[in-house]
């Protein structure tokens, strides 16, 4: 089977940098996954993609040696079986709150008897090649994202899951779960003490940690705290900025502020 090659990075303890996609289009799909990236992660739960984009998305990251992940819309097993039969590499699951939970997208990415998902990869396979139904339990990333205050109070125990591949931090929910203002990139001190301490509990247990970022200094920033996988911005986000730089460069006026959406 095709190897994970940013599960294997995390599990040696090394960092990745990823991106985010948010929009339904295979071409800037293949496009940013022809950058360099060790994975993209096409977004289910806030993105503007439904599972048909999912289908034509994936294909064209594969033109590429880029792990393709999905974040699923919530910790649903039929959402996660699906993706993983589409071929995707590996799962990022919101809001999980507790041991439980954690356990439940586990078992939905672990054929029997670690779990319970359904043999059906119809192009899971087909992408993963000679050797899926045997390995895949072994390759597939499964991810849990702490961003809630029940996530926040159940940390080493969603932490210490058996069979989880690593645990992702939302800046934004896990500001919003502190009672703090929410930028995207979140710039409070206390906010950054929370998400030190949620990383030395990966630490402790030998777990690969990830966290989301919209900008370069923010993914400098966590790769140099030594976060496993950092998310540097979002393929809509590099757009937007982009054309917002030149279009004032081209006018000679001051750049728009826009609202941040986290993206």
């Amino acid at each position: 089977m095709r190897e994970n090659k940013s599960l294997s990075a995390w599990r040696r303890g090394e960092q990745t940098i990823g991106c985010w996609l948010s929009l339904a289009n295979s071409y800037s799909a293949e496009s940013i996954s022809n950058l360099g990236f060790d994975w993209v992660c096409i977004d289910l739960q806030h993105g503007i993609i439904d599972y048909t984009d999912l289908a034509q998305m994936l294909p064209a990251i594969s033109t590429t040696d880029t792990t393709p992940i999905v974040r699923v819309p919530w910790n649903e097993p039929y959402e996660i079986m699906k993706v993983l039969d589409a071929g995707a590499y590996g799962v990022i699951v919101p809001m999980v709150n507790n041991r439980s939970e954690a356990e439940q997208a586990v078992h939905a990415c672990r054929y029997p008897p670690l779990g319970n998902r359904s043999f059906g990869p119809i192009r899971g396979a087909l992408y993963g090649g000679r050797g899926y139904a045997q390995e895949a339990n072994d390759q597939l990333a499964c991810i849990a994202m702490i961003e809630t205050r029940e996530g926040i109070d159940n940390v080493e125990e969603i932490v210490t899951t058996p069979g989880l591949n690593g645990i992702y931090i939302g800046p934004a929910d896990l500001a919003l779960a502190m009672g703090l203002d929410v930028y995207g990139d979140q710039p409070q001190e206390e906010h950054l003490e929370m998400v030190k301490y949620i990383q030395s509990v990966c630490v402790k247990h030998n777990q690969a940690i990830g966290i989301h970022t919209s900008s370069l200094d923010y993914a400098q920033k966590y790769l140099a705290l030594g976060f496993n996988f950092v998310t540097l911005g979002s393929e809509s986000g590099h757009m937007i900025k982009n054309a917002s730089r030149e279009l004032a460069a081209a006018r000679g006026t001051t750049q728009a502020e826009r609202e941040s959406t986290g993206y």
